[in-house]
């Protein structure tokens, strides 16, 4: 019989890796192996989260107060109106509907210069745009995105107080038809007057990542044009240069929305004076208005082409 062979050491165990040396763990990860869901859902997303944010839903409740607060201001007069003609058994309304959006325009113009900045500058400002951008979306998705919440949001806004009326029109029994055509012509009103201060807005906050720079910068070009473009049309009222008054409303966004309630809304002119835009004037606001919102949507694209983002 042999001898047992000589024992074996056991295998000893590989020193470990010296710092500096390339090792491969295997931590477990899976592969993602669910729906791609792609650039229209993430369009989608993010104009829902938008839209959410601009009147605080999924955030913390003092975001939900301003908003609110701006909301319950602008409706109330619908309400007050509302309850004066139903006790007054009035035979229309006291004002029409996109009067009524014109007479509220500080309101609108607080509620743009609050909700733009937070939905656009604090994403510039964190740099947290470059995340969007790791997804399946473009820069044009993300300014298309922005732009629709913003617009959405201000078209409730605004909307919301007109539906006030027209209900409160119905309940005071109010001629239907008449009622339904100055109602339906309010919701136009609305929606132009959306789409033309969502651009602008987004605009201006999109200059700067400072919030606070883009409250002021929204309220100047809103405000100050405006008011500057009344008081030129109450001086050539005054000097009986009536024919000037239509000419200067092409200088302000909230003038330009006035000559087009009266001029095609069936509005009354809240011009000095009443006065009303030519056959010459009322297509030239068309253009001035269509011209002014894509110019600041195109400069809201090359904000973020320049950028780098």
């Amino acid at each position: 019989m042999s001898p047992d062979p000589t024992p074996t050491a056991p295998p000893t165990a590989p020193a470990p890796a010296q710092r500096g040396q390339d090792v491969i763990h295997n931590i477990g990860y899976r592969e993602y192996e669910g729906a791609r869901l792609g650039r229209a859902y993430a369009r989608r997303s993010l104009f829902s989260q938008s839209l959410r944010g601009a009147y605080g839903l999924g955030r913390s409740a003092k975001s939900k107060v301003l908003p609110m607060i701006l909301f319950a201001v602008i409706c109330m007069p619908a309400a007050i109106i509302v309850a004066v003609a139903v006790a007054t058994k009035a035979d229309e309304l006291p004002v029409g509907y996109s009067e009524y959006v014109l007479m509220l325009q500080p309101v609108i113009g607080i509620f743009i210069a609050a909700v733009a900045p937070q939905m656009v500058s604090l994403d510039l400002r964190f740099k947290i745009t470059p995340l969007y951008f790791s997804r399946p979306i473009e820069r044009g998705d993300y300014v298309a995105a922005k732009y629709a919440a913003l617009s959405a949001a201000l078209f409730v806004f605004t909307a919301f107080p007109v539906v006030i009326m027209y209900v409160g029109a119905l309940l005071a029994k109010l001629d239907f038809g008449e009622s339904t055509k100055g109602f339906l012509q309010g919701l136009v009103f609305c929606a132009v007057f959306a789409l033309l201060h969502a651009a602008i807005g987004a605009c201006m906050a999109a200059l700067t990542p400072r919030r606070g720079f883009g409250i002021a910068a929204i309220i100047v070009v809103l405000t100050i044009p405006f008011f500057l473009i009344s008081a030129l049309q109450g001086i050539a009222m005054e000097q009986d240069a009536d024919s000037a008054i239509g000419w200067l409303g092409l200088a302000s966004p909230g003038s330009l929305m006035d000559g087009l309630q009266s001029k095609f809304l069936g509005g009354i002119s809240q011009f000095p004076g009443g006065e009303t835009l030519t056959d010459a004037q009322g297509p030239l606001y068309l253009v001035v208005i269509a011209a002014l919102t894509a110019g600041a949507y195109a400069l809201l694209l090359r904000r973020y082409r320049k950028a780098g983002l």
